[in-house]
């Protein structure tokens, strides 16, 4: 008997099934036989005998077999909590609806006011527009140059020793977690499977869900063929809309086990001890800790030019804005991988949003309105940069589109925010979620008015703008690129990848693609809002192993050292 008795399974028991690890099997007399995956005490037998209304007969069962019974009988439930459970509960707060009404209102009203003053009076409001994109542009790069330079102070890692990770007994440590949403990626399993399989963990502690789409047979005879350890679970995500990595992630949330949870991409290849790292770094941190972001860097960084501009993104990203942002006490968007969550946060939190396409984005200011912080971990995931220009407009279009979405959920009701997160975080919020697509949206218009006033002789724009205008976008162009080429070239130092310092020069080149991308957002965002447009991973001709890029991240030499005790 290892089918579960579909006439004994509750709906209001269905997660308590796959969390707890036991579900019924059948009728012996008066009692009921339960399959069980570990070992129940006399605690836990009491109360799965108070849940089901009678006495127990237990036997062994595999978890795998109770969450793909489980999962498959009340795949609908499943689909729709999945999809739908942060906008049952607080509807303001998911991006399933794109505008609400009172922006809907906005927007129109501001569309009719634009288009008849640019009837009316054409040229004062071309000089406005591009005054007022200015200072939002300006703006929102000396914020970034500001809060990166502040947190270039700081060494705001959680250092772990490895004499705190040699004295873990493998008895004290909780249930870990990994969640691994896949899709179409069957050329890469086998990779993900060694890649994980080398986590430092006991086995019988860590449960590994992959998540796999309905319909991507490929992927899961794939995984099949790779023979994935007994502690792999592959999770069938029921058909549904939206189709979204956040969706598949919370399936995966709701039969998770474990105390803390971790989401990795396909291609991730995670250091072997980075859970037990996180465990130690959760156990100096306080309550309001319920995240721990390892940092990320990429194993193919010297492919081509593209993946260099990648890893340096990544690195003033992740060694000086993250740092700057939390010791300032300011909202923090969370990566999409490497991410070490308390669960139970997790669910209070209401998972992912599954209708926005940056949702590591969106659920890091919802944290930070509750009160909670991120930490970060001195450890790195190995990850695949894009590598090809297509796949790349096509990733940043969709992180960028996120990003709008974002700043339209939480600026529905902007007084709500401001009295969750504060003023001074609130502004935060707005010039890191909004500025950044803004910019983006501003670089070609600029950058094609400089290029004209150069290369056009007979061009005066003298003529038409006023100098204050002039010099307001001749700032923009070397005050803020400056800035940026700057932050870019500060991004290798902890790192020691001094090679790559001269490509960041290249960073006005690199915000343009960023520019074709986010109008290539905005466009989806109006067509197509909750299009997940996938990105190609196994690209690559690099190997993960042999690659010359320094994993680790050094700590600085730092002027101060934060106590975030």
């Amino acid at each position: 008997m290892t089918d579960a008795d579909t006439s004994l399974l509750s709906a209001e028991l269905r997660t308590r099934y796959v969390q707890e690890g036991w579900v019924p099997l059948g009728r012996d007399g008066d009692a009921v036989v339960i399959g069980a995956s570990r070992d129940l005490g006399r605690a836990a037998r009491s109360e799965i005998s108070a849940a089901i209304g009678a006495p127990l007969v237990v036997r062994p069962l595999d978890q795998r077999a109770i969450v793909d019974q489980v999962v498959q009988h009340f795949r609908d439930d499943f689909a729709d909590q999945a999809a739908n459970g942060l906008y049952h509960a607080d509807p303001g707060l998911s991006a399933r609806r794109v505008l609400s009404r009172a922006q809907q209102v906005g927007l129109a009203i501001f569309l009719v006011v634009l288009v008849a003053s640019l009837i009316l009076w054409t040229l004062p409001t071309v000089v406005i527009g591009i005054a007022v994109a200015s200072i939002v542009f300006l703006s929102s790069t000396l914020f970034k140059f500001s809060v990166a330079l502040h947190g270039s102070r700081y060494d705001l890692v959680q250092h772990v020793d490895a004499d705190a990770i040699a004295a873990l007994r493998d008895e004290d440590l909780p249930i870990y977690t990994v969640l691994v949403p896949v899709f179409r990626e069957a050329r890469i399993v086998g990779r993900l499977v060694e890649n994980l399989g080398r986590l430092d963990y006991p086995a019988h502690k860590l449960e590994v869900i992959i998540l796999v789409e309905e319909e991507d047979d490929e992927t899961r005879d794939a995984i099949a063929v790779s023979s994935p350890p007994e502690n792999f679970i592959v999770v069938t995500v029921p058909k549904g809309a939206p189709q979204t990595k956040p969706r598949a992630c919370n399936v995966g949330l709701e039969v998770a086990r474990g105390e803390f949870l971790v989401i990795y991409d396909a291609e991730d290849a995670p250091e072997p001890d980075q859970l037990k790292k996180t465990i130690v770094a959760f156990s100096h941190a306080d309550a309001s800790t319920v995240v721990m972001q390892a940092s990320l860097n990429y194993f193919n960084a010297r492919e081509n030019v593209l993946t260099r501009m990648f890893a340096l993104e990544y690195s003033y990203w992740f060694d000086y804005m993250l740092a700057g942002l939390d010791v300032r006490d300011l909202p923090i968007p969370l990566g999409g991988t490497s991410n070490h969550f308390r669960t139970a946060a997790l669910r209070e939190l209401g998972g992912w949003d599954p209708y926005n396409v940056t949702e590591d984005a969106d659920l890091g200011i919802r944290a930070s309105a509750l009160g909670y912080r991120v930490g970060v971990v001195d450890s790195t995931t190995m990850e695949e940069a894009t590598s090809r220009m297509g796949i790349f407009i096509g990733q940043r279009s969709r992180w960028i589109k996120g990003y709008m979405q974002t700043a339209l959920v939480h600026a529905r009701r902007p007084g709500r925010l401001v009295g969750q997160i504060g003023l001074r975080r609130f502004f935060s919020f707005a010039l890191l979620i909004a500025g950044t697509p803004l910019t983006f949206l501003g670089v070609i218009p600029f950058t094609a008015l400089l290029v004209a006033s150069f290369a056009i002789p007979w061009l005066d724009v003298s003529e038409a703008f006023p100098p204050l205008v002039l010099w307001l976008c001749l700032l923009n162009f070397l005050i803020g690129n400056g800035l940026m080429v700057y932050l870019n070239m500060m991004g290798p130092y902890k790192r020691g990848a001094f090679w790559l310092v001269g490509w960041a020069l290249l960073n006005p080149v690199y915000w343009l693609l960023h520019s074709a991308a986010s109008y290539k957002a905005l466009w989806q965002l109006i067509t197509k809002p909750h299009y997940w447009q996938k990105t190609e991973h196994g690209m690559s001709t690099f190997e993960l192993h042999g690659a010359d890029v320094d994993a680790s991240v050094p700590a600085a030499d730092p002027v101060e050292v934060a106590d975030r005790q």
